[in-house]
């Protein structure tokens, strides 16, 4: 048997109480998005307030603007995190009962579809209002790594989105049947917190990478630094994860074990790296962009 942590016993329900006959629950994966989006505004705003950030000390939104596009950015993750995932992993399910894709309560949100809601959203505000888009890409990535660090350690508590078995001694004894059946582990299997793992480098690093750039060298006056530096980062930090995280259990059977998505040649690609990969190009992109242009004054 591997060495393993116990899972701490924290329950997913903060508090729960009985209206009309129904239970209403606050849960800590909700509580997450609400503070993420709270802290990641308040980082944003905080920037815009503070003119020497910006190319001609001149901020691309006001604080009103960012109030304003904040609605349209939680319709984005919210609409494209759910059709991200129906899309992405389960179509086959959700086309047979298609009304369960609006059932987003009983979980099944996708990172990538969230951020491409927030593409969208962002595209059509600030085309819109004639804002510089690829300045206000740097405004938004500062504000989202709040958000996925307290959205990991969500996933944690939740005991979901775990990873592959392992005889580390930080291996957690995840609870719940398919959490602690390996078949080749004879008893109950450690497995890798890819939940904090994921909470480290996508959230903790990433936003005090991002918060070095924006305040000591000057990133936003590099129009699309920031964002490009998100981009890549996140998606080599998942990559990475991806190596050590269990994959979605519809894309694992007997032929393919590891759930890999896709295979070129003798190698393969989970789910969560393919769609990684675009995230690192662009992001790269970006960055190259950035770096060669001179600085705006």
């Amino acid at each position: 048997m591997y060495a393993m942590i116990p899972f701490p016993d924290i329950s997913p329900e903060i508090f729960a109480i009985t209206l009309f006959d129904r239970e209403f629950a606050l849960r800590w994966y909700a509580l997450a998005y609400i503070v993420g989006i709270i802290i990641g505004w308040r980082l944003v705003v905080m920037t815009v307030k503070t003119p020497r950030l910006w190319p001609a000390q001149s901020p691309v939104m006001s604080p009103a603007q960012i109030e304003d596009m904040l609605t349209w950015i939680i319709l984005g993750v919210l609409f494209g995190g759910r059709l991200g995932y129906v899309l992405f992993y389960q179509p086959g399910a959700y086309l047979d009962d298609p009304l369960s894709i609006i059932a987003i309560w009983e979980g099944g949100m996708a990172f990538h579809g969230g951020a491409l809601g927030v593409i969208i959203a962002a595209w059509l505000y600030t085309g819109r209002h004639k804002i510089n888009r690829l300045s206000a890409a740097d405004a938004i990535a500062l504000g989202v790594p709040p958000g996925l660090l307290l959205g990991r350690f969500a996933n944690f508590i939740n005991a979901e989105l775990w990873g592959r078995p392992t005889d580390l001694p930080w291996g957690v004894a995840f609870p719940g049947r398919a959490a602690q059946f390996c078949p080749e582990v004879a008893g109950i299997c450690a497995r890798h917190p890819s939940q904090l793992y994921e909470a480290f480098l996508e959230g903790f690093v990433l936003l005090v990478l991002l918060l070095w750039l924006v305040w000591r060298r000057g990133a936003y006056k590099r129009p699309g630094l920031i964002c490009g530096t998100f981009l890549a980062g996140y998606g080599l930090s998942r990559f990475a994860v991806e190596f050590v995280r269990q994959p979605d259990a519809q894309f694992v059977d007997a032929g393919n074990p590891l759930g890999l998505a896709l295979h070129v040649g003798g190698y393969g690609l989970t789910m969560g790296q393919v769609l990684s990969l675009p995230m690192i190009a662009v992001g790269l992109w970006l960055l190259m962009r950035a770096r060669r242009r001179p600085a705006l004054a």
